[in-house]
Formats: C-alpha cells, sequence, structure tokens
C-alpha cells in the first residue's frame, strides 16, 4: 500500500449509485489477516528479499500451524456494528498468495491448515447477519505464484506485472470469479495492485460478474495514512468519493510488540475530519493469530462506539460544506436537508459547564433549532435547578450559541471526545 494511489481518480464504470452509497457510508472496517500473522511482521512484504530458506519455510511451513481456534465472526460482526462501521473489507489474498477462502485454484490457503474452514464464508454470514456491507480485499500481485514459477519475488520486476504474466492473470481472473459467485453479492472490491491492473481487464471482470460491485482502490481515490507515513488527509473537501485507509498503530497486520497506538480520540477526530471534507473512513484492525482481536483495538473500537451511539446522525448521509471546519469547529451537513452538524473538537468540555461559540459561516432562518446530539436539553442530573437548554440567536451576521453539556458518559463525568451541535433549517449558500 503507498501513496500511489492518491493520485488514482473515480471510474465513470463504477455505478454512480453505488459511488452515493459509499458516501453515504462513512465508516467502513479494514481487516488485514493472514497466515504470517503468527510471526508479527507486516502482511507478506517480508518475502521480498528473502532468501529460499525463509521463502520455503514461509509456504511450505506457516500453513501447517496457523488454527485461528479462537475466531468468532459472530462476535467481530456485533463489535463492528456497535462501533458504527456500515460495511467490511477482508483481505481475502495479500501479496503473499495466501487464500482465505475455500478455492480450488492454490493449495495455500485456508482449507490447508489445521483450521480447514472457510473463514471468508463464516465472516461473510456473520457480518451479513447484522446488515452490514461486504467488502473484499485482494491482491494481484501473488508471492506465492512468483515462487512456484521460479521468478523473484518482486513487485516492480517485468514479470512481477500481471498484465506481463499471463498465468498469473489467469489466476487472479478465476479467484476474482469464485469470489464473486460463491459468497453472494459483493458490495465493496479492494483491488490493491500496484501495475494498471485496469489494462489487464481486472475491473471489468469485476464488473461483469457483479456489475453491483463497487470498486475502490483501483478505481478511486484510496490516500493511505497511517503514522509511520508523512501522509496526511486532503488539504480541502471534495465532491467526488474517496475512502481514507487508516491503521490504529503502525502495521495493518497483528504486531504484537514494538506497536504504538492512537488513541481513541485521534481516532474520532480524523474520522470527523474525513467526513467534513467528503470522504469515507477505512480504519484496520489486525486480529491474532488465534482469531482474537487485540485488546488494544478493541478499546479504541469501545470508545469509538460510545460515541458513535450518540452522534452516529452527524456521521452518516452527509455531504462537506463549501466552508468545513472554523478553528477548532468542524461541519458536515445532512444529506438533501438543511440540517447543520458541528463538531467542538480540541477543547475539554467539563459536564455541567456552559460553552459559548460565534459562527460566522452558518446562517440560521427563524425555524431553526440548535441543540447538542444525544442530550434532551432539559435534565442535568442531580440538579433541578438547572435547566441545560441551548440558546442562539445571529448577531452582527454571526451566529452566537450558548450551550451545556449535559449527559454523563463516563462515571467520573469527564469525556475527551468531541460534542456535537446540531443546527436544523439553516440558510445553507
Amino acid at each position: 500500500m503507498g501513496s500511489f494511489y492518491a493520485a488514482l481518480s473515480s471510474s465513470a464504470e463504477n455505478n454512480p449509485a453505488r459511488l452515493e452509497w459509499l458516501k453515504d457510508a462513512g465508516f467502513g472496517l479494514f481487516i488485514h489477516w493472514s497466515v504470517d500473522s503468527q510471526l508479527g511482521v507486516v502482511i507478506s512484504h517480508s518475502l521480498v528479499g528473502a532468501d529460499e530458506a525463509y521463502c520455503e519455510y514461509f509456504f511450505n511451513e506457516l500453513p501447517k500451524t496457523f488454527n485461528p481456534t479462537d475466531y468468532d465472526p459472530d462476535e467481530w460482526a456485533r463489535l463492528a456494528k456497535i462501533a458504527g462501521f456500515q460495511y467490511v473489507v477482508f483481505t481475502v489474498k495479500h501479496h503473499s498468495g495466501f487464500c482465505m477462502w475455500d478455492t480450488e485454484t492454490t493449495d495455500f490457503d485456508i482449507m490447508n491448515t489445521p483450521y480447514g474452514k472457510d473463514i471468508t464464508r463464516e465472516l461473510v454470514d456473520a457480518f451479513r447477519t447484522y446488515g452490514l456491507g461486504i467488502g473484499f480485499y485482494f491482491s494481484p500481485d501473488d508471492f506465492s505464484e512468483f515462487y512456484r514459477q521460479g521468478t523473484l519475488i518482486s513487485r516492480v520486476r517485468p514479470e512481477a506485472i500481471p498484465t506481463n504474466n499471463p498465468e498469473l492473470m489467469a489466476l487472479n481472473k478465476e479467484q476474482v470469479r469464485e469470489l464473486l459467485t460463491n459468497y453472494g453479492p459483493v458490495d465493496v472490491f479492494f483491488i490493491d495492485g500496484i501495475h494498471g491492473h485496469r489494462s489487464g481487464g481486472l475491473n471489468e471482470h469485476i464488473w461483469a460478474l457483479q456489475p453491483g460491485c463497487l470498486i475502490t482502490r483501483g478505481a478511486i481515490s484510496t490516500p493511505e495514512i497511517a503514522p509511520s507515513t508523512d501522509q496526511t488527509l486532503p488539504v480541502s473537501s471534495k465532491d467526488e468519493p474517496w475512502e481514507a485507509c487508516f491503521t490504529m498503530g503502525t502495521s495493518w497486520h497483528y504486531k504484537p510488540t514494538n506497536e504504538t497506538y492512537r488513541d481513541g480520540t485521534q481516532w474520532i477526530d480524523s474520522l470527523i475530519e474525513t467526513r467534513a471534507k467528503g470522504g469515507t473512513m477505512l480504519l484496520n484492525i489486525g486480529p491474532k493469530p488465534n482469531g482474537e482481536i487485540p485488546i488494544e483495538q478493541e478499546a479504541i473500537l469501545r470508545e469509538i462506539a460510545a460515541w458513535m451511539a450518540i452522534n452516529r446522525e452527524a456521521i452518516y448521509d452527509v455531504r462537506p460544506l463549501n466552508v468545513f471546519r472554523e478553528d477548532n469547529l468542524w461541519f458536515t451537513q445532512a444529506k438533501d436537508e438543511d440540517t447543520v452538524y458541528v463538531f467542538v473538537k480540541d477543547t475539554e468540555w467539563k459536564y455541567g459547564e456552559w460553552k459559548s461559540f460565534e459562527l460566522n459561516n452558518i446562517k440560521i432562518t427563524e425555524e431553526s433549532v440548535v441543540s447538542i446530539l444525544g442530550q434532551n436539553d432539559r435534565v442535568l442530573e442531580y440538579r433541578e435547578d438547572v435547566l441545560p437548554q441551548t440558546e442562539w440567536e445571529m448577531q452582527d451576521g454571526a451566529l452566537h450559541i450558548t450551550a451545556m453539556r449535559a449527559q454523563r458518559i463516563y462515571n467520573d463525568r469527564t469525556w475527551p471526545n468531541p460534542v456535537v451541535l446540531k443546527i436544523t433549517h439553516v440558510n445553507i449558500q
């Protein structure tokens, strides 16, 4: 994965309705998981530059010990649902070529491990049960095929390019056919190859099998954002659909040691910025080899879940305003409505405290109502003498709002995450 993809523009072949679906969804769960999670190393890439002994061990020995006996796809799906994800993108095949589904194309797959069951089938069924969209990550750059061919494992040599390697391209197309005929409707296909797979017909092959399948990477902009890189979100909002891909720490894969994580507040801030600028956020987890989600990652998801339970309407089915922020205040607009959401970031807002805000780019009407998402503005717990009702007025061309945070989220009454103001019947310019 790399910055190459940030330059890709939208493809006309994606169904426009499916592109709108992506804009509406706002929040997806990425899952990087493969046979080398047992080692806690970078997924697949340790094979590039590896000697014969390491390659032999990787391809022939690692499958013999991959047995995720604690894998519970229903638990994954339930956590994804409460965390507010609208869809999942699962790595069915990363660059190593290991297939996480029951394939007829290779023995380097989940069926030839002690686990011996179709992990992808189990995941698809569980996530569909909870109404979440299904997406597949697929790499056309198959190192196991290079190894079988006796080709040096690389991502830049001519024979590593699928369009220059007929056997590889045929393998990819057959694997895509399996995935798009054996698992029902697939909402998203994420193609992580760097060699212009469109020229090899892989996109067209996908659309021929499932015309409604949305291709993200490979057809739209998908900037990769990770603490280990210098990349950032776009500096301005965009009308075209785009999907930002984030790691929670420094690795896409499970990394048991030498790892650092951004906290839940930082991820909520990133989600807000992504949505304010018109993008969809794809946040990654890397399960342990036994099938468990690392507790550090689960904790972040549950913090996000608490925030999304209160503020999800400001994230789903929204579009960017022409002015997407004023200082620490960020905006989204309800799709096809005159409602604006104001995210109050980077500010300590104590429980029971009044705060005042001045907005210069939001104009209200006589019908406008301002409130705080999640609370009814009528009760401050244990304080009958306090009415925490939001007040607002236009003065000197600016909107002035005074509001109190009156919903207790944590037992100690602290809450480090953004509070969201909802403003209805805005005069949208």
